[in-house]
């Protein structure tokens, strides 16, 4: 008999749960017989009632569910891989616990997974969200796809399923700071995309702060890109050559005419400016030497404090 895994990070959801677990146990109920199904919550240090909620409807269905509780927050992806490496399933999905991806796209997903395809995306072709938030993820789902990996797509996806071999990969890589989905992606299994209208997500808020989106951008293209590190070696080459021909013309004006070399204003202009263009150098080549540094520590990207499985059960 074959298992289908789904993992579901659980963050500050609540209010979400009682609608989610029972649209999902739902889902594996109408499975063929030839499958068992399981579902994987990740608690993410939720301060909620979010784990109380999630080890009742464990406690009704012990042979499905599956708890891993993290010692403390540690971020979606982190929660994600964690909850891939507990998955015993032949092929695992991930959705989110906000109910704004259609848990019924899974049986479309399931099909092409017997029919031999190993990475199922449902691609975003549109999102039930504000002007505005919809415009700022288009243009970075189009700046991945120009600047980092071509051929991404161009909605973006954090809803799929995958082959017990993309999993066991992902879990050999363990990566830290990077974004989970784009690792997926690179790591080149061809892919089928479904296309999907996001919903809009009807209970709770968010915890996807300004201050997260803005990380994922960064690690999304200091780890998938070298276009940071481009820009700085041509924007330095560029300084370093008008520099020397801005010194060679005032040594050209004062060894010829004798005109006697002023302009401060002009000098301190220059000066601010590379001064300027040079601390935000060193600031991108932090963030590869943190980055660098994060990796060497070897400390894991999650710390698992309680798995709550049937073994607990019986």
């Amino acid at each position: 008999m074959k298992i289908f895994s789904v993992v579901v990070p659980v963050y500050y959801n609540e209010p979400n749960l009682p609608d989610t677990v029972p649209q999902l146990l739902d889902l594996m109920s109408r499975l063929s017989p030839a499958y068992a199904g399981e579902l994987v919550f990740v608690d993410d240090g939720s301060g909620d009632r979010s784990l109380e909620i999630l080890l009742g409807y464990q406690c009704q269905h012990p042979q499905t569910i599956k708890i891993v509780k993290l010692t403390r927050n540690f971020g979606s992806m982190a929660a994600i891989q964690a909850g891939l490496a507990a998955a015993s399933g032949d092929c695992v999905g991930m959705i989110s616990s906000d109910l704004q991806d259609p848990p019924e796209l899974f049986d479309q997903m399931l099909k092409h997974w017997e029919a031999g395809c190993k990475a199922i995306f449902a691609v975003r072709q549109d999102r039930d969200e504000p002007f505005f938030q919809k415009q700022l993820s288009n243009a970075y789902y189009a700046m991945v796809r120009r600047f980092a990996i071509q051929g991404y797509p161009n909605g973006g996806f954090d809803f799929f399923l995958v082959d017990r071999q993309v999993v066991a990969e992902i879990n050999r890589i363990q990566e830290k700071n990077t974004n989970l989905m784009t690792l997926i992606y690179w790591l080149g299994f061809a892919p089928i995309m479904i296309p999907y209208v996001r919903r809009r997500r009807d209970k709770g808020s968010s915890r996807w702060t300004l201050a997260k989106k803005i990380k994922l951008l960064i690690d999304t293209f200091v780890g998938f890109s070298y276009l940071p590190i481009r820009v700085l070696s041509v924007f330095g080459l560029l300084l370093a050559v008008g520099s020397f021909l801005y010194g060679g013309f005032i040594l050209f004006y004062w060894s010829i005419f004798g005109i006697d070399v002023k302009g401060w204003v002009p000098a301190m202009l220059v000066m601010t400016f590379a001064s300027g263009a040079q601390m935000a150098m060193l600031g991108v080549l932090g963030e590869y030497l943190w980055r660098t540094l994060d990796e060497v520590r070897r400390r894991p990207p999650y710390v698992v404090d309680r798995l709550y499985d049937k073994q607990e059960q019986a």
